[in-house]
Formats: structure tokens, C-alpha cells, sequence
């Protein structure tokens, strides 16, 4: 953790606290996705960092509730708690811009993905850089308000939650075994940790009864199998206690390598299960995903729903090694293949900061000129491709709602209904076949401000990250302080000759970790 000392000292009984969790949209429109799942979680498990007693504390999820650019919510709090993935850090900026513009003497703490990769370039806009995980907050707290202000237990705040729902997220366990080079957390040397059952237990009874429980480990099923198995009967006793109806995690290939492991989800209610299966081509996967080539992809997917469980994937449109026509191959064999489910998203490759696959790609110098850190999202690329620009940005065009494949997502559904309504009940069968709407419609699918999609205006993109445009809210929604009119700048990763900006280089060479 880095640490600037606040500008001033709170006289302030008790501590007023926002926390925001910084998002843009991928459709780079303003779009509140009140339906999407899974919904960050990380304001809640910052939330319980501070005291109840001595901080009033207030969340804000911009995945859910859109853009905050009410001027009241600016001027209220005493430390404003930014966090976010890598793509969301120029929206830490303006948020920050407002904060400050509102309150010079608001203490600004920032964390997340963006962070940890530009500590160093970080320390220039915020007061607290957290480069470690939530619970670094404690010492953020005792130095900048002293201790009592600090939680004596830190626990999630799942009572100030407003997004959740009939859904509750509950973590046992944090960062991954496994390395794979386009990885933010290989980028981040993340070392996987297991959380005891009695902390897990907590928190499904934390979270009230609900329908749904969504496990938010990056890999669920980990290397402890003596563990895994514990959590089995613990989530069979509260399911069958009724805390939940079903449940559902992400887990890694090697998951399928057990047979009887897919028999113990489904025994303890599981609904069903997330796993990359990034692509159908096993060369792509023997250098990108090696633990995926031990069975034939079809067979896992097919043996997962055969089993009575919801197999959810996506897919890496990977188009630096892969010509449009395999991929649109790729396509079409999964939409003749109405045995397997479709999957939830086609998303470019990025080159996430600080990852073994960055480095390879700026040591090839195929990062695109002027890309901004806000281009690293999921359907922009970034990266030069084998195919045209131009073809390239009319296939990711096209993707976005599979164009020209509509009828065929409607058959390859119906085919997939027939097969499988014997084996998956209707709460699956809904899971399973929404792939098809998230490919689709997907915006519908996952936001439910319906007549602002329809009606909103659709501006020309490229999804080039060298000619792609910004998302409306670079431009200030009110006054900001003339001090700050530079964050509203975007964050650039390399130049107009593809070379990486200078103010970035000392983050990503004097941090260089040996993969």
C-alpha cells in the first residue's frame, strides 16, 4: 500500500464514507445494468472496513445504477473509496475531479485492478493508492482518522447492498491456482487463499434468505479437493436449511477431471456453473489455456448438462492469431451443435497491464497506436490483427448482437430445449438458453431501462482502439475545479507510434515480475 498523508485532519464526530464502484459500459453509453449478473461486490466488502458506530457509509454501484453525477452526492463525504477494474480507472478520475471540486478537503482512497498495475502514476491523483487486497483499507483508516474508527471485525456489509436482490454473493475464496498469460491476476502475482467455513457460513446467513447464491471465487473448485469437499456438505446443510433455493460458482476445466465432482454439485442444489472455454481450437488453447485441452471441449459441455448441471462458458475472439473466417467457423459450429449451450459472450483479446500476455505484445509491438487504458475492455480492439482493420471492425460490429445470426440462435435454442428438457429443470432451462439473449440483445437482456436503450442515441463506433470514441461522460456533467480539467483526459498506453507512453513505463518495467 502506498500512502500520502490527507491534507487535513476531520473534525467531523462521525465519519461520513461513499464508496463507489467505477464502471463504464462497453456499449460506451450510459446504461444502468440492473439485470446483469454478477454485480461487483466489492463496495460491500470495503463497506465492512469501517467502524458502524463512528462512519456513516454510503455505496454506489455505477454497473447498477449508471454514471453518479449528482453534485449533492460530491459534496457530502469526508473519504471517498474508489473501486473498479482495469478499464474503469479514468472514471476514478472523474469522480475524483467531482469529489474535489465539491469538498478540497476530501480524502480520496483508490484500489482495484487499475491500482495495483500504476501504483506509481496512481499516487499523482489520489491520496491512498491500495495495491493489495480490501482489507489494506484498515490501515487506510487508522492512519488517515485513527483506529476507533476502524471495524474491529471487518465483514462484509450486505445491509448496504441496495443492487443484490434475490441474489446473494458470497466469496470462499479469493485469486486463482492457476497462471494463464492474459490474466490480470498472474499480472498481479495473486496467490489463491481459502476462507474457513465458518467465515463462508456467515456470510449466506449474512445475506438473508434468497433464491440464488453466486459463489465470486475466480475458481471455485481450487487445488484442495479435502476443501472443496467441506464445502459440499456445508452448502447442501444451509440449502437444505432453506437459505437458498440454488446455487452457482465459476470453476476451472480440471473441475471435470473428477467425475464424482459434478455429482456433488448437483446433489447440493447446484444450478450451474461457469467455465472458460475461451476457444474450440486446441492450438489456441496449448498456448493460451493449457489445463482446457484434457478433454475435447463439446464433451466436457455435453457431460456438465447430460450431469443435470448448467454449463455457462465464453468465448476469446482472438483475431491476432486467428483469421475472421476460423472464427466465424468457430460460430457456426457451435450454432449447428444444439447439444452444447451457447455462449454468454464473444469478447475481444486484451492485453491487460502487467500480464505475461502484455508483455509478449508490446515486446511484438502489436498494441495499436494510441490506445487508451479505457479501449481494454471487451469489444474493442486493441491489438493488430491478421485480417484488415476494416474487416475486423465490421466483425466485431457484427458480433455485438450477432447479426445475420438471429434465426439461427432461435433454432439452435429450440433444438437444445428438445434435447435437454428431460434432464434440466425450468430455472435451468431459462440459465441454459441465455446465452442466445445475451448474444442477441444483449443490453435488453441486462438492463431494464428498456425505453432509454430505445430510444437513446447510437453513436458511430469503430471498436478500434486507435480511431475508437469516448464514452459521453469524459465531458463534465457540471463545473469542475480548473485544477482538475485534466482528468478528464483519457489515459493513454502508448502513443501515436505504438511505443508505450512514458508516464506508464516506470509502472509496468520497474514492477516486471518474472512469470
Amino acid at each position: 500500500m502506498s500512502i500520502s498523508k490527507p491534507r487535513y485532519k476531520h473534525v467531523h464526530l462521525k465519519k461520513r464514507i461513499l464508496i463507489i464502484n467505477c464502471y463504464f459500459d462497453h456499449t460506451r453509453q450510459s446504461i444502468r445494468r440492473t439485470l446483469k449478473t454478477p454485480q461487483s461486490m466489492a463496495p460491500v466488502y470495503l463497506a465492512g472496513a469501517f467502524s458502524a458506530e463512528h462512519c456513516d457509509v454510503r455505496l454506489y454501484n455505477e454497473q447498477y445504477s449508471g454514471p453518479l453525477e449528482n453534485e449533492r452526492f460530491f459534496s457530502w463525504p469526508d473519504m471517498l473509496v474508489l473501486t473498479g477494474i482495469t478499464v474503469a480507472f479514468d472514471r476514478m478520475l472523474h469522480v475524483t475531479a467531482y469529489a474535489r471540486s465539491k469538498n478540497a478537503n476530501v480524502i480520496v482512497v483508490a484500489g482495484g485492478s487499475p491500482v495495483r498495475a500504476l501504483p506509481r502514476y496512481s499516487r499523482r491523483f489520489f491520496d491512498y493508492c491500495c495495491v493489495g487486497d480490501v482489507e489494506q483499507l484498515k490501515e487506510v483508516i487508522a492512519d488517515a482518522f485513527g483506529k476507533a474508527y476502524v471495524a474491529g471485525e471487518m465483514f462484509p456489509r450486505y445491509d448496504l447492498a441496495y443492487w443484490t436482490g434475490r441474489i446473494g454473493y458470497v466469496e470462499s475464496s479469493r485469486n486463482c491456482n492457476f497462471r494463464c498469460p492474459f490474466c490480470s491476476l498472474t499480472g498481479e502475482g495473486a496467490v489463491y487463499q481459502k476462507f474457513s467455513l465458518e467465515y463462508i457460513r456467515k456470510q449466506i446467513i449474512a445475506v438473508g434468505k434468497k433464491d440464488y447464491i453466486f459463489f465470486l471465487d475466480n475458481n471455485f473448485y481450487g487445488s484442495d479437493r479435502k476443501y472443496f469437499l467441506e464445502r459440499m456438505e456445508l452448502i447442501k446443510e444451509m440449502r437444505e436449511g432453506g437459505l437458498f433455493r440454488t446455487w452457482g460458482a465459476l470453476v476451472t476445466n480440471d473441475f471435470f477431471y473428477n467425475d464424482e465432482n459434478l455429482e456433488l454439485v448437483r446433489n447440493a442444489g447446484c444450478l450451474g456453473i461457469f467455465s472458460g472455454i475461451e476457444a474450440f481450437d486446441t492450438q489456441w488453447l496449448q498456448n493460451n489455456k493449457v489445463q482446457n485441452i484434457r478433454f475435447p471441449q463439446v464433451e466436457l459441455i455435453r457431460k456438465s448438462l447430460n450431469g443435470g448441471v448448467v454449463f455457462l462458458y465464453g468465448l476469446i475472439m482472438d483475431i491476432t492469431s486467428r483469421r475472421i473466417a476460423d472464427l466465424q467457423r468457430e460460430i457456426d459450429f457451435i450454432l449447428n451443435t444444439p447439444d452444447i449451450t451457447l455462449p454468454s459472450y464473444l469478447v475481444a483479446p486484451i492485453p491487460f497491464l502487467g500480464t505475461p500476455f502484455f508483455y509478449d505484445c508490446l515486446a511484438k509491438g502489436i498494441i495499436l497506436p494510441k490506445t487508451k487504458l479505457r479501449d481494454l475492455d471487451s469489444v474493442t480492439l486493441s491489438l493488430r490483427s491478421l485480417d484488415p482493420v476494416s474487416e475486423v471492425s465490421k466483425f466485431f460490429c457484427n458480433i455485438q448482437n450477432l447479426s445475420g445470426y438471429r434465426l439461427r440462435v432461435l433454432q439452435h435454442s429450440l433444438g437444445f430445449l428438445k434435447r435437454y428438457r428431460s434432464k434440466l429443470n425450468t430455472m435451468q432451462m431459462i440459465t441454459a438458453l441465455s446465452g442466445g439473449a445475451l448474444l442477441s440483445a444483449e443490453r435488453f437482456a441486462t438492463s431494464s431501462d428498456w425505453l432509454g436503450l430505445i430510444f437513446k442515441r447510437k453513436r458511430a463506433r469503430t471498436h478500434i482502439s486507435t480511431s475508437e470514441i469516448l464514452d459521453d461522460v469524459y465531458k463534465p456533467a457540471f463545473p469542475v475545479d480548473y485544477r482538475y480539467k485534466d482528468y478528464f483526459k483519457p489515459t493513454m498506453v502508448t502513443d501515436e507510434s505504438g511505443h508505450l507512453c512514458e508516464e506508464l513505463a516506470e509502472d509496468l518495467f520497474m514492477s516486471k515480475k518474472a512469470f
